[in-house]
């Protein structure tokens, strides 16, 4: 970011920030019926730390990742917090927001690269995510493909889309060669 615009960086979940991503995901999850609350994404956090992200610009949680293994093709309930852990070479980013005022300026793609970056690192072989209320989009340009071996509950809004990529020696985040 330039001029007077604070400094942000990518950093691990804190305890103390499980407030300020509870109100971000209700802001962006609350008006289309798919906010969990506290205790399910503390929980989601909880099952892997070293794949949970929060964005901070200056001193403000303006963003976050969640993400847990997963076996392929299966995903968390929204209707419950997780219960215990998968050892799964499959890693489910169950959630990623940026504040409203802070979109459009690449600080989505930032989270998704730090999350890549410790995907490779931890020996995840995929990254698999919903795509809900129309991103498919954005998960596309960082090559997400379309992987229809996941039957989708009601639960994730109309239009839900399970999506997936290898993990790859890249380190942009972004599309795949040849993709």
């Amino acid at each position: 970011m330039r001029g007077d615009a604070p400094e942000v960086r990518v950093r691990t979940v804190r305890e103390e920030d499980w407030e300020r991503i509870a109100a971000l995901e209700a802001a962006v999850y609350e008006p289309v019926s798919l906010s969990e609350g506290i205790d399910a994404l503390r929980s989601r956090g909880r099952a892997s730390p070293a794949t949970c992200f929060v964005l901070e610009a200056g001193s403000r949680v303006a963003g976050y990742a969640l993400a847990l293994p997963y076996p392929r093709y299966r995903y968390p309930d929204l209707r419950r917090p997780e219960e215990g852990t998968y050892d799964s070479r499959n890693l489910h980013l169950h959630d990623l927001v940026v504040a409203g005022d802070l979109r459009g300026r690449g600080l989505g793609s930032a989270l998704l690269r730090r999350l890549t970056d410790s995907a490779r690192r931890l020996s995840y072989e995929r990254i698999s995510l919903i795509a809900v209320g129309g991103t498919e989009r954005f998960w596309a340009g960082h090559g997400y493909r379309p992987d229809p071996g996941a039957g989708l509950p009601g639960d994730y809004g109309e239009g839900a889309v399970y999506l997936s990529r290898p993990v790859r020696d890249d380190r942009s985040g972004g599309p795949e060669e040849g993709s």
